[in-house]
């Protein structure tokens, strides 16, 4: 190693952690939780460490994360979760006429596995009206072990998963449903629970936003890829609206796929 070369891959790519986004994700955002007759809708989060970089407009809020890192030059203050969730969701929303959802923060920001309960009546669906963390070493390291992710495709430019809504209630309502199925499933360590949820919430993905997973722009065939995955393994779904990684629920390695690092609260 040359005395140029970063000892660390922090040193290059910055402290602040990733994070995944499971099922129940568009929840979180206002204009869908809005009509959930039963709310909260739940979605669930997952702290990661930053082991290597990710790619862009891929569904990992590394959009998010990159305005942390000038706020925060390159790692998370030590402050409460929540105040730092809101100071970063104000700097990177500002003047934005569709905001990022405050999920990416959250998810960001906060270690471990998360579910977020999302009202409507609840400063409009911004914020969580709660938030349900999981920092068992014993969880983190099974959801390691089961949990796969298979670059796909990053979104391309000119790409608006907001062409199409389809807001129909009982699929917001289902979509708020896998979330906590989701949660329940990491929790009890049940792969085939978890899959099952993320399925389910792709359903509602195209259901309720279906350029999602079908856009003009996009020429990945995204549905049958998933359709593989799904019929093979657990469950399947896309880190984000119009590809990036597909998350694979396997307790088998997957092919081309790699595991990454659950970030869990020190103790």
């Amino acid at each position: 190693m040359s005395a140029q070369s970063p000892a660390q891959i922090t040193d290059v790519i910055g402290a602040i952690p990733y994070r995944m986004a499971f099922a129940g994700g568009w929840i979180d955002q206002p204009f869908v939780s809005r009509w959930n007759p039963r709310p909260p809708g739940s979605m669930v989060v997952v702290g990661m460490e930053p082991t290597c970089g990710f790619m862009e407009r891929a569904g990992m809020a590394t959009g998010t994360r990159n305005v942390a890192l000038k706020l925060w030059n390159g790692r998370l203050p030590d402050r409460d979760p929540a105040e730092l969730v809101r100071e970063l969701y104000r700097q990177e929303n500002s003047g934005l006429s569709e905001p990022s959802g405050s999920q990416d923060m959250i998810g960001l920001i906060y270690p471990g596995v998360n579910r977020l309960d999302y009202d409507f009546d609840h400063e409009g669906g911004i914020f969580p009206r709660h938030i349900e963390s999981n920092n068992d070493p014993r969880i983190a390291r099974w959801l390691e072990e089961v949990t796969w992710m298979l670059p796909v495709v990053p979104r391309p430019d000119g790409y608006n998963p907001l062409g199409v809504k389809n807001l129909d209630i009982e699929w917001v309502r289902r979509l708020g449903v896998t979330g906590r199925d989701c949660y329940d499933a990491v929790v009890a360590c049940d792969a085939a629970a978890l899959g099952a949820s993320m399925n389910a919430c792709m359903e509602c993905w195209e259901a309720i936003l279906p350029h999602t997973v079908k856009h003009p722009a996009v020429t990945t065939n995204l549905k049958g890829i998933l359709a593989h995955y799904q019929s093979r393994y657990c469950g399947a779904m896309y880190s984000g609206c119009g590809g990036g990684y597909l998350y694979v629920v396997s307790d088998r390695p997957v092919p081309g796929a790699f595991q990454v690092k659950v970030r869990i609260a020190k103790t």
